[in-house]
């Protein structure tokens, strides 16, 4: 660790992580984003993601994990230690051990996806709520999904709030931000069936074969998908709604679309 401990507030290190973690804008500009917490930081390094700079605060973590970390970082990475008044805040949550990095950005594109031969995709149209998409890449990685896909994005997958949502899921799961017509035009192109779900003209969601290669469509609670998706599907699937409401959570209607469909191939 180096031997100077910032202590200042007002210090330009400060200044800078708290603008990474609150501006979109900043976070694209640099190619940089913040991670918080041991656990979330090594999903990054497996992920072949790079630190930038590492900020320790060691009256907060537990030495045996952050050693485990530490001895995975290169040893061209800026480590700074900080003090327990500086570390709260720069840090979105409160209790992440301690530690914190600045990572370089890795966008993928529809192209860098390796999928299989039956792939199994979630795609995201214009979801906007960073916790919900958290949620979403959770179950994603949970039912060892090939992919996300977010399709017009309102949100940016570095947001620190769908980073916490996703406890690092945004990490393990190959995440990739493009159009509804590239979309579109990349599962056809491959031959993956496309699942709408929606509650018009559609069947219900355990009667369609999802061995196959799939891709699972879901849009927004408030406006649903666009005539987009509704054309260029193969098949519309609904959750059946038996009580007053008529809609779920997006990211509830995921993971129950996902795990009928791990519950098919396993079958």
């Amino acid at each position: 660790m180096n031997d100077l401990v910032i202590s200042s507030l007002q210090n330009p290190k400060v200044k800078w992580v708290l603008l990474l973690q609150q501006k979109s804008s900043e976070r694209r500009k640099q190619g940089l984003f913040v991670v918080e917490g041991v656990r979330e930081i090594m999903h990054c390094l497996e992920a072949g993601l790079a630190i930038h700079t590492l900020f320790c605060c060691p009256s907060l973590y537990d030495h045996s994990n952050v050693q485990i970390l530490l001895d995975h970082l290169n040893s061209e990475v800026e480590r700074v230690e900080v003090t327990p008044q500086v570390y709260e805040k720069m840090a979105y949550r409160g209790t992440t051990e301690g530690v914190l990095a600045v990572v370089w950005t890795k966008a993928l594109r529809l192209d860098d996806l390796h999928l299989n031969s039956s792939p199994l995709i979630v795609v995201l149209e214009r979801v906007e709520k960073p916790g919900n998409l958290g949620a979403v890449l959770r179950s994603a990685d949970a039912a060892a999904a090939d992919a996300v896909i977010i399709c017009d994005p309102l949100t940016d997958i570095y947001n620190p709030n769908l980073i916490r949502s996703s406890i690092g899921a945004v990490f393990t799961v190959p995440c990739v931000a493009c159009s509804s017509e590239e979309c579109v035009a990349f599962l056809k192109k491959r031959g993956i069936q496309i699942l709408t779900a929606q509650l018009q003209d559609s069947h219900l969601y355990y009667h369609t074969d999802m061995k196959k290669p799939t891709a699972i469509v879901m849009g927004t609670e408030s406006t649903g998908l666009t005539d987009i998706w509704r054309e260029a599907a193969d098949a519309h699937i609904r959750i059946p709604m038996n009580g007053k409401l008529d809609s779920l959570n997006v990211s509830v209607s995921a993971a129950i679309l996902l795990f009928e469909a791990v519950r098919q191939r396993t079958s």
